[in-house]
């Protein structure tokens, strides 16, 4: 007779992040350096688009922006292939790097990791960048690979849902999430739009993992609850559009608008079937889509006394990041070491559209 523990044990299963870790690529310029490579790409172009376009880059509340490429090489015509040769090299290299960054800081072997997840949504690779890992770190050969990568800058909280589910289900395991994102390998040379110009001005490279375990031996803030939000008929206001050129950025200018529309509906009733309020809220981990949508979220929390400084600060020092940028805003405040018993709210948006959300009790 086989041995199974009762359903209340997987109930009461705890799952902890262990860590959370970021890498930046080797190139970053900060904005006022960016402006005169607008100037080249704008040749020809009306004198006041050209002022236009280089107040939307100079009022983006981003200070600097990090890059798989050199700016000379974004700005610069390739062809898709071209630049979606460099993404899976240089997405491969930023992987392996935050992978074994944060193995080291959570001091677990790669032989420990029972389930890996890979996030990214700016380019095409199959396979996908968790068997380049595997390889390369030489993780176990029964390890459960999810590849996740079309939920845009949603994924990173997909990510540790798809995660969380596992290891409940599964207790003394260990799980990866790894979000790598290069905005800047999707820029249009010959795209003029506003959603081209508005995604270059925001949007900026980078990777970050995180840890997570069932084991009753890790430590860390535990998951209380995850839920995903999906908004009915604005599949047209984000995502990709595949080009000969390359993935085109759709990016409807309601955005913002629609997203404060639905925020009682997305915060509210999420934090009621936990039994808390928004006052319980500690920490407010947000993605920082963008000046607009940060704005936006401010002024919704500014009244309650709530702030969201660590997604404005993130957003400042490393721009839009996709689905690794929330990752940023978790790192920061697991830096400050909140209280026991603080009480965290993660929340993303992103393509179909959608919004993910995640309880973490510190």
């Amino acid at each position: 007779m086989g041995f199974s523990l009762p359903m209340d044990n997987f109930k009461n299963m705890s799952v902890k992040i262990k860590t959370v870790t970021k890498q930046l690529p080797k190139y970053s310029r900060n904005t006022d350096e960016i402006l005169p490579f607008l100037d080249s790409w704008l040749v020809g172009q009306d004198e006041r688009f050209i002022r236009k376009v280089k107040k939307i880059f100079e009022g983006a509340a981003v200070d600097k922006r990090y890059s798989i490429m050199d700016p000379i090489e974004v700005f610069t015509k390739t062809s898709f292939e071209e630049r979606n040769d460099i993404y899976v090299r240089e997405v491969i290299d930023l992987g392996e790097k935050v992978l074994e960054k944060a193995l080291t800081k959570a001091n677990w072997n790669p032989e420990d990791l029972d389930y890996i997840i890979t996030v990214s949504c700016t380019g095409i690779m199959i396979p996908s960048l968790d068997a380049y890992l595997i390889n390369k770190l030489k993780l176990r050969q029964d390890i459960v690979r999810l590849p996740v990568t079309e939920m845009g800058c949603a994924a990173g909280i997909s990510g540790i849902i798809y995660a969380k589910n596992f290891l409940q289900a599964n207790p003394g395991k260990r799980a990866a999430v790894i979000a790598v994102e290069s905005p800047t390998a999707t820029f249009q040379l010959d795209d003029f739009s506003m959603a081209n110009i508005v995604s270059a001005a925001i949007f900026g490279d980078g990777a970050a993992c995180v840890l997570l375990s069932s084991h009753e031996d890790d430590e860390g803030p535990e998951i209380v609850a995850e839920e995903m939000y999906h908004f009915y008929d604005n599949i047209h206001m984000m995502g990709f559009k595949l080009t000969n050129s390359g993935l085109q950025m759709v990016l409807d200018i309601e955005v913002p608008e629609t997203i404060a529309s639905h925020f009682p509906a997305i915060i509210y009733p999420f934090l009621e079937k936990n039994n808390l309020k928004i006052e319980d809220i500690d920490h407010l981990i947000f993605h920082p889509g963008g000046k607009k949508i940060v704005q936006t979220v401010e002024s919704l929390f500014s009244s309650m006394g709530k702030n969201i400084d660590d997604t404005k600060e993130v957003l400042r020092l490393y721009g839009n990041m996709s689905s690794a940028t929330v990752l940023y805003v978790l790192e920061q405040i697991m830096e400050k070491q909140p209280k026991k018993g603080d009480k965290g709210l993660m929340l993303s948006f992103g393509p179909g559209f959608s919004a993910q959300r995640v309880l973490l009790q510190f």
